[in-house]
């Protein structure tokens, strides 16, 4: 048996939310092997960001080359990257193994608040990742801040304006969530360069959770698995809207700030 295998570049989560812990949940649910390259390591848990430790960019890339050179790897997604440096090293491997489809999530700022990335790493994610990716998916203030807009719009025409300068900046395709908009539903929408002119509007209930920790790692994380699946990219992205959405209601009561989102939950289609 050899089952498909993904690869997720990102920091760690102590408390097991978010990050690299999310991430191999998540594909271990939907049956992919999950490989990981570890950017930082934090001090972490539901209330707070403690400590922060970056890892040598050559130890990243020698991570990424382990894996590929041996496993191999059918789909790729980053997280929590830090650095500029860092951010290059993982352009610089992506392009040398020739890893795809590969999913972007371009965590800047944790659910408590923490900054993730600086200046420098969230500029080469803008400038140098971004137009390597098959898919971004950020939430409205990550796409507002890659966009360089002011702030991030307040209703769903804006969202679409919003999506299609992400769009601008190089990927094949911005799926961008909209949890942080008011209102009874949680509207995502997909647009791509295939696409043209034609937002994919994706909608479900806003669930009354406070176990919302790891949403956007594990979103992300579902994509990439469905796509390691072979599934397309229409099919990965409403695939892993039903999956996260069922993660949330399945979610976790732990610790003193918002739960954890819980992949291992649902069981997904």
């Amino acid at each position: 048996m050899r089952p498909p295998v993904a690869l997720t570049v990102a920091g760690t989560d102590s408390g097991g939310g978010a990050g690299i812990a999310a991430d191999l949940k998540t594909f271990a649910a939907h049956g992919v092997w999950g490989t990981c390259a570890v950017t930082a390591v934090t001090a972490q848990n539901t209330a707070l960001v403690g400590q922060i430790q970056l890892l040598g960019p050559a130890m990243v890339t020698a991570q990424i080359g382990a894996v590929v050179s041996d496993i191999g790897v059918s789909a790729a997604k980053t997280g929590m990257l830090g650095s500029g440096r860092i951010v290059q090293a993982v352009v610089a491997a992506v392009v040398e193994w020739g890893l795809g489809p590969l999913v972007v999530d371009p965590v800047a700022v944790s659910t408590s608040g923490s900054k993730l990335a600086t200046p420098g790493g969230l500029a080469a994610i803008r400038g140098e990742l971004l137009p390597v990716a098959d898919l971004v998916t950020p939430n409205l203030p990550e796409a507002a801040a890659l966009a360089e807009w002011p702030e991030p719009p307040a209703d769903r025409a804006g969202m679409e304006r919003l999506a299609f300068d992400v769009l601008d900046l190089g990927p094949a395709a911005v799926l961008l969530t909209g949890g942080h908009l008011p209102g009874a539903e949680a509207p995502d929408v997909l647009v791509t360069r295939e696409g043209g002119a034609q937002p994919r509007w994706l909608t479900g209930p806003r669930l009354d959770s406070r176990t919302t920790h790891g949403t956007g790692c594990v979103l992300s994380a579902a994509v990439t698995a469905r796509l390691a699946r072979r599934e397309t990219l229409v099919q990965a992205v409403e695939g892993a809207k039903q999956f996260v959405t069922a993660a949330i209601a399945a979610g976790v009561d732990l610790g003193r700030g918002p739960g954890a989102v819980n992949p291992s939950g649902p069981c997904p289609p």
